[in-house]
């Protein structure tokens, strides 16, 4: 029998309970891996060339100096060392790849002393370059201002003829003035850079 409401009103079927669809994954945000940091890369350049060069360090300095120099012992043993600033930044690694570099070159192979030096300052911007190690002005003025150092002192032990690599280091750097932008400011007094030196070991 139909009703009223029937008439008024269909009735509606009922749809059965659909299930609810499962939340999509979220995808995973995977961080890239970081590099070497720039540290990683000069600690690795250190090892490298010490052991390359089969040098060992003798102490690290906290000034912007090195030296090297060889020691020979009477059973025919010789030993290489160094000193130089743990290299942290362009300015300390050039310096340590220097002293690395009268190693590399040998010593006593070029004469005048100021011409050695020439060639080790050459070794450490080329290692510089290859490894991708940053040559900056600091880099630069500090070549310059240590190879004038050496010509100055060859010119006062009586040097009269200046090999022609060492020219452009007759003269000394023009300096710019200090401030917040400049770079490169000239080695402070006392921190001239020290030539190196091979020493004979006491028999």
């Amino acid at each position: 029998m139909l009703t009223l409401w029937d008439l008024i009103a269909p009735r509606r079927k009922r749809r059965p309970p659909q299930p609810r669809p499962a939340p999509a994954a979220r995808p995973v945000r995977r961080t890239p891996t970081a590099g070497p940091s720039m540290q990683d890369r000069y600690d690795a350049m250190t090892r490298q060339m010490l052991d390359r060069y089969g040098v060992r360090v003798r102490r690290w300095r906290k000034d912007m100096t090195g030296l090297a120099w060889e020691v020979y012992y009477a059973n025919g043993e010789t030993r290489r060392l160094i000193e130089s600033p743990r290299p942290r930044g362009p300015v300390s690694a050039a310096i340590f790849l220097h002293e690395i570099g009268h190693h590399a070159i040998g010593f006593h192979r070029y004469k005048p002393r100021c011409l050695e030096e020439y060639h080790a300052w050459a070794f450490s911007l080329a290692q510089m370059e290859a490894l991708g190690l940053n040559v900056t002005d600091r880099v630069r003025h500090r070549v310059h201002d240590s190879l004038h150092y050496a010509v100055m002192k060859a010119r006062r032990r009586g040097l009269r003829s200046l090999p022609p690599e060492l020219l452009p280091y007759a003269e000394p750097r023009r300096k710019t003035p200090r401030g917040p932008a400049t770079s490169g400011a000239a080695p402070r007094r006392g921190t001239a850079p020290r030539r190196s030196r091979s020493r004979q070991a006491a028999r």
